[in-house]
């Protein structure tokens, strides 16, 4: 790592590993399960793939990560090293004091539509889907870039992603603006008021529209509210 403070104190020498811009958030995303260099991308869609790679090998070099070749399946995935998994509990409470004290508004350049769509993949729960599988589109009007989104549940497989159609019919489709949207994952407004309020139309299979707030689950730190005198970052 680049950064060097020239003293011994621990907190010091765990800042020398963890310091670097995207350090943290690449370590969130290997947490929450990302093992591939594309999802790493989509997760963290304002880094550039060469600086990714630096941060990687940074990771590796320090004993955080594991790089895993996967010649049957031809290609690397990326692994948390004993070292890397113990930083769970300080990625949670970060989280946590971030969502608490240092979340602000939220600005235009802060609504990450890859960031969002990535996050609700992972987190949706497919137990709550009938036979566990489903289509579900997310349209976002007047996105200059990626304005429809899907998400692909078959079976057991693992779940897919989509910008481009995937060609399958779609089981239902949820229509708003991206800060809608942001602000459900975030918990500051809840599914109903959306739709009630119109910034949010949902159609397509009753059961699915019914089971809405079930498997669509926002946020992981969305219960946590941030403080009155919060800082404005």
């Amino acid at each position: 790592m680049s950064i060097h403070y020239g003293q011994f104190c621990p907190v010091s020498k765990a800042a020398e590993v963890l310091g670097e811009r995207w350090t943290i958030l690449i370590i969130r995303e290997l947490l929450l399960g990302c093992t591939r260099f594309s999802d790493l991308q989509r997760g963290l869609s304002q880094i550039s793939p060469t600086l990714l790679t630096k941060r990687l090998q940074q990771l590796q070099d320090c004993g955080l990560i594991i790089r895993k070749h996967q010649p049957e399946q031809r290609r690397t995935e990326y692994f948390l090293a004993p070292a890397g998994r113990e930083l769970q509990p300080f990625i949670m409470h970060l989280g946590q004091w971030g969502m608490k004290w240092a979340r602000g508004q939220m600005s235009d350049d802060e609504l990450d539509v890859e960031l969002l769509m990535h996050d609700f993949r992972r987190r949706i729960d497919r137990s709550q889907l009938p036979g566990g599988r489903a289509v579900i589109q997310f349209v976002f009007p007047g996105l200059a870039k990626f304005e429809h989104w899907w998400i692909v549940f078959d079976r057991e497989e693992e779940s897919e992603l989509c910008t481009k159609n995937p060609g399958k019919p779609v089981d239902i489709q949820l229509r708003t603006d991206l800060r809608t949207m942001t602000e459900i994952w975030a918990g500051d407004t809840r599914i109903r008021d959306a739709i009630k309020d119109e910034r949010l139309r949902v159609t397509g299979d009753p059961f699915l529209l019914r089971t809405l707030s079930n498997w669509l689950r926002i946020g992981m730190f969305a219960a946590v509210r941030p403080d009155p005198n919060a800082l404005t970052v």
